[in-house]
């Protein structure tokens, strides 16, 4: 099992920053999230909201207990002394590799649970720890279940304008279950909730709203060819380690998909109608995106970094829909130079393909992908 999370936030009308904090941590097949909410909106909700979470994820990964982490951010942010609030509130959500389960919340909306298709009723046990009313539930999570973390500012959605009590705990949660019904991917579930969210504040958010959704599925991959091999007497180790990757398969570059043609003894075929600047892609038995080399990969680095995600036909933005929906990614490297490469004319950036390759990689990286590079 895979744990899949997307998020999306809002911050109040007129605000610079969003007041509200989430932190990820991957840990040994498990992981952490945590969602803090920062008093008012805001540069002082972010700051307070970012400590929070900062403070609660870093103790917890290092093996704090729960009790030392909650006295530290009781000692650390004071009770507001005006509205006698906390400063700031927070939820936190632990998974093990085993798909156990525990959550933690203090003062924030409670956790949306969606098992199969259907919204759960989660049993909290309340107590009082470091001067705080702490609600804790366990869980057993697996394949197709969701978790939906939500902040204030979600709940409270069209109060005083399309709805008078707000887009109430109950709703969402409804709205939630529709939802992950239907199996969508948790970017999806994030993106409607969110929309959903903003409409009914008719584009001016009364207050910072975040929704952090996490799902459990089955673990993808792609295997993917850069490059010819530095000697050919390594082309056919090349193709039977592509032949034998699992998940999807992608090749990057014209000599090494013909090589790779070659060693299959199957047929390449180029497909000259995609539009655009971009070179043309290719077809081959048992290869999901057959592109060219460095000009595509550049491409698609740099919509990686831009966030852009569209449905263009072209090969870079058909790489990244791959890229971003897989988990793991693996970059099967030739380390051969293209004569080309070496035009005086041709971009530098280009030129150097195993530094685009780490540049990628690092990319991805930041997007919580498991990358791992092999030479040939």
């Amino acid at each position: 099992m895979y744990l899949e999370t997307a998020s999306f936030q809002l911050k109040k009308w007129q605000e610079e920053l969003c007041g509200d904090s989430i932190q990820i941590s991957r840990e040994n097949g498990g992981l952490v999230i945590v969602l803090s909410d920062g008093l008012g909106s805001g540069v002082k909700a972010n700051i307070l909201s970012t400590l929070t979470s900062k403070i609660i994820i870093t103790m917890l990964t290092g093996g704090a207990s729960l009790g030392e982490v909650v006295e530290t951010v009781s000692k650390t942010l004071p009770v507001c002394q005006e509205r006698h609030l906390a400063y700031s509130t927070f939820t936190v959500v632990r998974v093990g590799p085993d798909g156990k389960a525990k959550i933690v919340e203090f003062d924030n909306p409670p956790v949306i649970f969606v098992q199969k298709g259907q919204l759960q009723k989660l049993e909290f046990e309340e107590y009082n720890l470091a001067g705080k009313r702490i609600r804790e539930s366990d869980l057993q999570f697996s394949e197709n279940d969701y978790l939906v973390l939500v902040s204030d500012g979600v709940v409270h959605a069209g109060a005083g304008g399309i709805l008078n009590l707000g887009w109430q705990w109950e709703q969402v949660a409804a709205y939630s279950e529709k939802l992950c019904a239907e199996g969508s991917e948790a970017q999806d579930v994030a993106q409607w909730m969110g929309r959903a969210t903003e409409q009914l504040y008719e584009g001016k958010p009364g207050d910072d709203a975040t929704i952090v959704v996490l799902r459990g599925r089955r673990s993808r991959s792609v295997t993917i060819a850069v490059g010819p091999p530095l000697r050919m007497e390594e082309d056919p180790v090349l193709a039977s380690t592509l032949a034998t990757a699992p998940g999807k398969k992608v090749i990057c570059g014209g000599t090494t998909s013909q090589i790779i043609a070659r060693e299959w003894g199957r047929e390449l075929e180029v497909v000259l109608s995609d539009p655009g600047e971009l070179p043309p892609t290719g077809k081959l038995s048992g290869v999901d995106l057959v592109t060219e080399g460095v000009i595509t990969l550049a491409q698609a680095k740099q919509l990686l970094e831009e966030n852009e995600f569209t449905d263009s036909p072209d090969g870079a933005s058909r790489l990244v829909r791959i890229l971003s929906r897989s988990d793991e990614i693996k970059f099967l490297v030739g380390r051969a130079i293209n004569p080309a490469h070496q035009n005086p004319n041709f971009p530098l950036d280009l030129g150097l393909k195993s530094q685009l390759v780490r540049e990628l990689a690092q990319q991805l990286e930041k997007m919580n992908k498991t990358v791992t590079v092999q030479y040939f």
